[in-house]
């Protein structure tokens, strides 16, 4: 309990801070630093993901635990203030697939994401006790709160 009330503080902190940086950026580079983000926690579920669902990887518990936390970590960073209107179009690294009706639905996407928040964070401690299949059962749900924002609001490729 402790722990995600810390987590909890950090990530609002993160929000404070990453709230007032965004105002300062140009939406170019907000598309590029949450480009980045997903891709890193992307890279990560798929190192949970070929140790504990698909066995192409011994598992180690370790690994799957810093996979886990960092994918808390950035979950948890604030990452919704680099979404400025604007940021629905242009390019990051690559063209952004942010559809607009991103910032006609807030409310939606404050329940997506926040949704996405709490299943990563419970990945987080679900990875820290090293049951494979616990851990398998949780990724399953932290795919499916991924799955959920794409479907609503990502545009495929």
């Amino acid at each position: 309990m402790k722990k995600m009330m810390i987590r909890s503080l950090v990530g609002l902190a993160a929000l404070g801070i990453a709230a007032g940086a965004s105002a300062q950026m140009k939406p170019e580079d907000m598309i590029k630093y949450r480009q980045s983000g997903y891709t890193f926690m992307s890279w990560n579920m798929g190192k949970i993901k070929a140790q504990v669902v698909d066995g192409t990887v011994p598992f180690d518990k370790a690994q799957v635990q810093a996979a886990a936390n960092l994918i808390a970590a950035v979950a948890n960073s604030g990452m919704g203030a680099l979404y400025a209107p604007g940021t629905d179009e242009g390019k990051g690294w690559k063209e952004t697939r942010l559809k607009p009706e991103f910032f006609q639905k807030m409310d939606e996407v404050k329940e997506v994401g926040g949704n996405f928040v709490k299943q990563a964070n419970k990945l987080a401690e679900v990875a820290a006790t090293g049951d494979e299949a616990a851990i398998k059962a949780q990724f399953g749900e932290t795919g499916k709160a991924c799955k959920a924002c794409h479907e609503k609001f990502r545009e495929e490729e």
